[in-house]
C-alpha cells in the first residue's frame, strides 16, 4: 500500500561507452525510486555502436523516459499524480542536445528517432536534470 509521505517518481540514467569488449556496444542503464524505495531498473547493451559519448547517452536518457513515461501513467491510475517526477543524467551534453532543438553539425549522426525526447520535455512530461 502507497502511503502519503513523499512519493516523488525521480529516475537516473547512464550509459557506458563501448563497455562490452566483444562488440564495443554500449549499456543502458537505469533506475527509478519512488521516495525511497527503487521501483523499476535496468541494464542492458544498446542495439547499435555509438559514436560518441553524447549519442550512448542520449540513447539511455531515450530508454529511461519511455520507461518513466509509462510508470507515471501507471502511478496515475492509482491516483498518485506525479507532476513533479524528474530525470537526472551525469552527461551535460546530452541534456543540452535534449534541451534545445536548433540542429547541431556535431551531432547529425544521432539519428532522428532519438528526438523523442525533445517532444517529451516540449510538453511538459519530462523535467531532466544534471545531476552531480
Amino acid at each position: 500500500m502507497l502511503q502519503k509521505k513523499n512519493l516523488t517518481l525521480q529516475g537516473f540514467s547512464d550509459a557506458d561507452l563501448g563497455g562490452d569488449s566483444d562488440t564495443k556496444k554500449n549499456t543502458t542503464g537505469y533506475i527509478f525510486t519512488l521516495g525511497d524505495t527503487a521501483v523499476s531498473w535496468k541494464s542492458k547493451l544498446q542495439h547499435r555502436v555509438a559514436l560518441s559519448t553524447t549519442e550512448a547517452e542520449y540513447i539511455a536518457i531515450l530508454e529511461a523516459a519511455k520507461e518513466m513515461i509509462w510508470l507515471k501513467n501507471f502511478l496515475n491510475e492509482l491516483g498518485k499524480e506525479q507532476d513533479n517526477a524528474s530525470m537526472f543524467s551525469d552527461n551535460q551534453s546530452a541534456i543540452c542536445l535534449a534541451k534545445n532543438p536548433v540542429f547541431h553539425s556535431r551531432c547529425k549522426h544521432i539519428q532522428l528517432r532519438y528526438h523523442f525526447i525533445r517532444e517529451l520535455i516540449n510538453d511538459g512530461d519530462l523535467s531532466l536534470l544534471k545531476i552531480f
